[in-house]
C-alpha cells in the first residue's frame, strides 16, 4: 500500500468546497478544512439545529442544495442510510462536470445507491477514528490515519485532490493509506460487526452474564468484563498484541494463551467468514436498507435490547461515582 504523511494543500485551498452535514465527521471536517484556511461551507437541511453551531466557528451555512451548486467540491458526510435520497433530491442536479464528489465511507458508491455522473471526480477520504477524535487530534496538533480511495478520476489527478483534503483535516500528520471503494467498504462492515461493535459487545456481555449467574457482584462483573477492557485495547493499540501480553502478569498472560481459543472457536471463525460474506454479496447492504426503508423495526428492539441490559444500569451507577470520567459527551453521531 502505498502510505503518505505530506500532500499539497494548495489543492485544496484553490477550491470551493461543501461539506454537507455536521454530525460526528461533518462537523471535524469542515472545522478542520476551515483552519486550515479552505473556503468551506456546510450545507444543512432547513431547520437544522445545528446552524447556530457552525456559524459561531466562523463558517457559513447554505442549505444543501445551494452549497452543492455553489461548491467544487462536494463532501456528502450524511448518515450512511440517507445519502442516496438526499443526493438524489438536493445534490444530483448540481454535479456537473469538472466538479468533484467525496465521501467519508465507500457503502453508497460500492452498494451502486449512488451512481456520480460522468465528468465527475469521485474520491474519498475516511479517517479511522470517530469524528470528535479527527477534531480533537487536530486541535492538538496531531491526526488520525486516513484512508483515501478514487473510484472515478474523470480529472486525471483526483487522488491528489483527496491526498490535499486529508491534509487539510490533520490525516498526513498519521498518516495517510491509498485503498479502493470496494475494499474499504467491505473491511470496514466486517470489523464494525464481527470484532469492533458487535463481537466485542456479545463477548462482553456474554462475559458479564455467566459471572452474574454463577453468584458474583454485578459490579465485579462490569470491572472485570467491561472496565478494565480499555487498559487492555490501549496496550493493543500502543504496541499489538506482544505489548500487552508483556504488560499484565505471567498469570494472564498464560490465561489468555490457553483459554482465548475456547472461546473464540473455529465454530466462531465459520460465522465470521459467514458475516464476510454477507458484506461481499451486498446481503448485509440490502438487508439495511430495507430495515431502513422500513423504520427501523429490529433496529430499534436490537438498540432496546443492549441499552435495558443489566450491565448497563451497574455500568451507569458506577461511572456516576468516577469522577474522572466526567467530561463533556462527544459530538453526536446524528
Amino acid at each position: 500500500m502505498n502510505m503518505h504523511y505530506d500532500a499539497d494543500l494548495g489543492i485544496i485551498l484553490n477550491r470551493r468546497v461543501a461539506v454537507i452535514g455536521f454530525g460526528s465527521q461533518g462537523h471535524a471536517h469542515a472545522l478542520n478544512l476551515h483552519e486550515s484556511g479552505v473556503n468551506v461551507v456546510v450545507g444543512l437541511r432547513e431547520g437544522s439545529s445545528s446552524k447556530a453551531e457552525v456559524e459561531s466557528h466562523g463558517v457559513a451555512v447554505k442549505s444543501i442544495a445551494d452549497a452543492a451548486a455553489w461548491a467544487e467540491v462536494v463532501m456528502i458526510l450524511i448518515p450512511d442510510q440517507h445519502q442516496k435520497r438526499v443526493y438524489e433530491a438536493e445534490i444530483k442536479e448540481h454535479m456537473t462536470p469538472g466538479k468533484a464528489l467525496g465521501f467519508g465511507h465507500g457503502f453508497n458508491v460500492h452498494y451502486e445507491q449512488i451512481a456520480p455522473p460522468e465528468g465527475v471526480d469521485v474520491f474519498m477520504v475516511a479517517p479511522k477514528s470517530p469524528g470528535h477524535l479527527v477534531r480533537r487530534t487536530y486541535t492538538e496538533g496531531r491526526g488520525v490515519p486516513c484512508l483515501v480511495a478514487v473510484a472515478q478520476d474523470a480529472s486525471g489527478s483526483t487522488m491528489d485532490l483527496a491526498l490535499s483534503w486529508a491534509k487539510g483535516i490533520g490525516g498526513t500528520r498519521a498518516g495517510v493509506i491509498e485503498t479502493n471503494f470496494k475494499d474499504e467498504t467491505e473491511t470496514d462492515l466486517f470489523g464494525e460487526q464481527a470484532v469492533l461493535c458487535g463481537g466485542s459487545e456479545a463477548l462482553i456481555k456474554a462475559g458479564f452474564e455467566t459471572l452474574v449467574e454463577a453468584g458474583y457482584s454485578p459490579e465485579l462483573a462490569y470491572f472485570e468484563c467491561l472496565h478494565e477492557l480499555k487498559l487492555i485495547v490501549d496496550l493493543y493499540y500502543e504496541g499489538g498484541l506482544e505489548a500487552m501480553n508483556r504488560s499484565v502478569s505471567d498469570t494472564a498472560d498464560y490465561g489468555g494463551y490457553s483459554r482465548g481459543s475456547r472461546v473464540i472457536t473455529d465454530t466462531v471463525k465459520q460465522e465470521m467468514k459467514k458475516i464476510l460474506s454477507e458484506v461481499q454479496s451486498g446481503k448485509f447492504a440490502k438487508e439495511w436498507i430495507e430495515e431502513c426503508d422500513a423504520g427501523w423495526p429490529n433496529m430499534s428492539q436490537l438498540r432496546n435490547a443492549s441499552i435495558n441490559h443489566p450491565m448497563e444500569k451497574v455500568g451507569a451507577k458506577l461511572r456516576s461515582m468516577m469522577s474522572w470520567l466526567r467530561r463533556d459527551e462527544p459530538v453526536s453521531t446524528s
